[in-house]
């Protein structure tokens, strides 16, 4: 089963770091995502992309989970030569992850 079957996502950014919200559709989900996208995890989904540290914060009253990824966006919106300088692509990226 792929995130996006359960959950979608926003992402925004601060300079060079991208923060990403993973929310469930239906909280009875929730456990398994806590489960299964933990910070390692998601550091490791993204690769070389994310240089620096991901940290995850719980929401459980939201069915949220929100990831804070440090150094990703290659300088960010002034500095970033890519054509997603803000990482919006990256909500949809992490929807692809298998659980």
């Amino acid at each position: 089963m792929k995130l996006w079957e359960i959950a979608h996502s926003r992402t925004g950014d601060k300079g060079n770091i991208s923060n990403i919200s993973l929310i469930v559709y239906d909280k009875s989900n929730f456990d398994l995502v806590l489960q299964k996208v933990t910070a390692d995890k998601v550091k490791d989904w993204f690769g070389e992309r994310v240089k620096g540290d991901v940290i995850r914060y719980e929401l459980p009253q939201l069915g949220a989970l929100n990831f804070v990824l440090y150094d990703a966006l290659e300088g960010g919106v002034t500095s970033a030569s890519t054509l997603d300088k803000h990482g919006k692509s990256m909500s949809s990226y992490l929807l692809m992850m298998e659980l």
